[in-house]
């Protein structure tokens, strides 16, 4: 494996001066994201199918052990909050468990038969969708949740940093930016964790674009939490829905928060109607403002 291997041009870098050290690194992290380029066409495709099968009820699945999973799982959670992503339709399968993600348990990452466990457990099934990271592409406990989560029926998704290897080639949607070696041999917290974040934030993010949680560039899907998000969301309905922001504001109290019902109002749909006009164009907002215009 490429990211195991041992670069001749490092093999001396705990002598180098540490400015060269972290040029070097920097030039690491530039070519780890280099070699996504060749997988823009696959991770589109990924996320389009993820999109259509998880529709209203199905759920994003997150595996994968040490480095892998924890990146994974940092991707997994920032849905919540950016995106309103239901908090019960977001799932991670870590090797070792969630103590896993603070304290080293690489141990399990061999165990194949907890992999098995955990999707039986989890009832996955076609509504779901299995996203597997493992910068080796080989990872026992890996490879297992994405067999069995595609015998279940699921869609799944493998995320790589070797080409030629069992977990993206056992996915329904392989992609791999082969990153090659480490500046420090086997540390794929560097070059390949770099290389899976950033495939995982496109994939998350074309998902959810194409599930209508994302209008004219702006997060209207998002949770407000904080005077910051309000302010943002008031500042969203403001520009969508051109009115001021006294107005703007009063829509969002009366929409709960939610920024499309907010924007709805906004424009002149009753407060207790705007829900039911999302609802039916499946809380697409472009879709809704469409329809309410087309009504006026």
């Amino acid at each position: 494996m490429s990211t195991e291997a041992i670069d001749p041009r490092y093999v001396d870098i705990d002598q180098w001066p540490t400015t060269l050290a972290v040029e070097a690194m920097l030039e690491g992290q530039m070519a780890a994201i280099a070699a996504i380029g060749s997988q823009t066409p696959r991770i589109a495709q990924a996320a389009e199918a993820a999109a259509a099968r998880l529709g209203a009820r199905g759920r994003l699945v997150y595996v994968g052990a040490g480095t892998s999973g924890r990146v994974a799982v940092q991707d997994g959670v920032e849905l919540y909050p950016t995106y309103n992503w239901p908090e019960d339709r977001l799932l991670f399968l870590m090797a070792g468990g969630l103590d896993a993600l603070t304290q080293a348990a690489e141990g399990a990452e061999d165990d194949a038969d907890a992999a098995r466990a955990a999707v039986a457990a989890a009832h996955i099934g076609p509504d779901d969708v299995v996203i597997g990271v493992a910068a080796s592409g080989r990872t026992p406990f890996t490879c297992a949740a994405i067999a069995a989560a595609r015998a279940a029926g699921a869609l799944t998704i493998g995320i790589a940093n070797n080409d030629g290897t069992p977990l993206p080639a056992g996915a329904n949607h392989g992609l791999v930016a082969d990153t090659g070696t480490e500046i420090i041999a086997g540390s794929t917290r560097m070059k390949a964790g770099t290389a899976q974040k950033a495939m995982l934030n496109m994939l998350s993010t074309a998902i959810m674009l194409r599930l209508g949680l994302v209008h004219r560039g702006r997060m209207v899907n998002m949770r407000i939490s904080n005077a910051k998000l309000r302010a943002r969301g008031e500042q969203m309905v403001c520009d969508i829905a051109g009115v001021d922001r006294p107005a703007a504001a009063r829509a969002l109290d009366l929409a709960g928060l939610d920024i499309k019902q907010a924007v709805l109002i906004a424009i002149g749909v009753d407060a207790q109607a705007a829900g039911r006009l999302l609802a039916d164009h499946g809380h697409n907002l472009a879709d809704a403002i469409a329809a309410a215009k087309g009504g006026e």
